[in-house]
């Protein structure tokens, strides 16, 4: 069962792979332990930052996981052309969460998802459709430079998990010793069993890892259960709750938003395929996008929002060598089930912050390593290529760690180039198309073409 093919690592499952049932439902539960709490954030700051009512709050965060569990059993098994067969879990993304709330407020929330109903398949499912003409502007240099910003700009969102998250910050216990213990606890053996066990040990490492953190939680008196006594059986998704608006301005921030997130699956589909050494076929790219858009526009119908690859879970497949995408199905029935039982979910989310924080961070810390990976295996660190590295990461670090700095722009220009994934796509992107070297898609068919046996055909080094 393990691969050994150049550039990959070592995989105890491969894509078409089946574990054992039992190990299979482990292993697929810790992709959803490392996503739940994430993916229903966005729904709690959204609710939150527009003013929702508990129990409109409560309706969306079950919708995004019953989306994000139907999108991630599409993406592993395909309906059609849509779905790419890969193990990844999907779900809402941070991307959209500034904009839904300004929005929100602004226009109320049937723009936010009228915006998302015309956005979502019309911009990455035109993506998709065309993605094999384009996709020679999207080398490994380009789509691992996007690997690696997902993965850097992310440790921020671990860090502040581990120091407690914004519920600690409420309390004024943000950093208290108490949370940090917990995320170091986490990380700790879930680096530990990874690195000195072997087996399933070394497999469920971080599952077992949020397991222990969990318990010593339980006995610290961390963890509060009144949602679950709060908490109803079963949740019928009612369509059109929210109604639909379609605001210009609305559609206009969401159309580039959802570039983002195209980009975004892009680097991470090159992430899981990393683990097997090569870049993602045309057929996958294609399926991939189409799954982002079309379950997107379909979830924004039940009020869910953005549905989207999830980069931690990346991270997960790298870090475990467990690459099988039916595990990666399972954990999509999983959350489409607690999609449906509130009762569930609740449970889920009484872990607290910082338990998921040590897990995160080394997550996301994977996504960064298999994005380096990437252009190391398939890319010659020359001076034009390591130029572009530089512009690109540096832009994309500098917008994430001081976003103020882009304050004098319009404000959707502001919003825009305010994402780091944006102006590292555009850097490297622009960079690599117009200065000629092997991964240009303007210049590379000169340079691989035969060159005639001169002096004069000798073109200057790029050393």
């Amino acid at each position: 069962m393990s691969n050994e093919t150049d550039g990959s690592i070592q995989l105890e499952y491969e894509i078409d792979d089946r574990p054992p049932w039992p190990k299979s439902i482990l292993l697929g539960l810790q992709h959803v332990a490392v996503m739940i709490v994430p993916a229903t954030a966005v729904a709690f700051v959204v609710a939150g930052g527009v003013g929702l009512d508990a129990a409109d709050t409560a309706y969306i965060v079950q919708m995004v996981l019953l989306f994000s569990g139907l999108a991630t059993v599409v993406q592993a098994y395909t309906v059609g052309p849509v779905g790419a067969r890969l193990p990844i879990v999907m779900g809402s993304s941070f991307t959209f969460v500034g904009a839904a709330i300004t929005i929100g407020v602004d226009y109320g929330m049937a723009a936010v998802f009228g915006a998302i109903l015309v956005t979502g398949f019309t911009v990455e499912g035109l993506i998709g459709w065309q993605f094999k003409r384009i996709k020679p502007f999207f080398p490994p240099l380009v789509t691992g430079l996007v690997v690696v910003i997902i993965g850097l700009y992310l440790i921020p969102v671990g860090m502040d998990y581990a120091a407690g998250g914004a519920a600690a910050e409420e309390a004024g216990e943000f950093g208290a010793l108490h949370h940090i213990g917990l995320a170091a606890l986490v990380l700790a053996i879930a680096v530990g069993l990874n690195m000195f066990t072997a087996g399933v040990t070394r497999l469920l490492s971080i599952l077992a890892a949020i397991g222990v953190g969990y318990a010593v939680a339980v006995v610290a008196g961390l963890v509060d259960f009144s949602p679950v006594g709060d908490a109803a059986w079963v949740a019928v998704p009612s369509p059109t709750r929210f109604g639909f608006e379609f605001e210009p301005v609305a559609i206009v921030v969401f159309a580039f938003l959802f570039l983002v997130s195209a980009m975004e699956t892009v680097g991470d589909m090159s992430g899981v395929t990393a683990a097997e050494g090569r870049n993602p076929t045309d057929k996958e790219f294609r399926g991939g996008l189409f799954n982002d858009g079309i379950l997107s526009s379909l979830g924004s119908i039940f009020s869910a929002f953005p549905i989207t690859s999830f980069s931690q879970n990346v991270g997960i497949v790298n870090f475990t060598g467990v690459m099988s995408r039916h595990v990666v199905g399972i954990s999509g029935v999983i959350l489409a089930v607690l999609g449906l039982s509130p009762k569930v979910g609740a449970v889920v989310t009484t872990i607290p912050s910082a338990v998921f924080g040590g897990a995160v961070l080394l997550m996301v810390g994977m996504v960064a390593a298999s994005g380096v990976r990437l252009i190391v295996l398939h890319t010659e660190l020359d001076r034009r290529n390591m130029v572009i590295v530089a512009v690109s990461l540096g832009l994309g670090l500098g917008v994430a760690t001081t976003p103020e700095a882009l304050s004098g722009l319009p404000n959707a220009a502001e919003t825009f180039f305010g994402e780091p994934v944006i102006m590292t796509a555009l850097s490297a992107l622009l960079l690599n198309t117009f200065v000629p070297g092997e991964q240009s898609p303007l210049f590379d068919a000169v340079s691989s073409s035969p060159a005639p046996e001169t002096d004069a055909a000798a073109g200057p080094s790029d050393d």
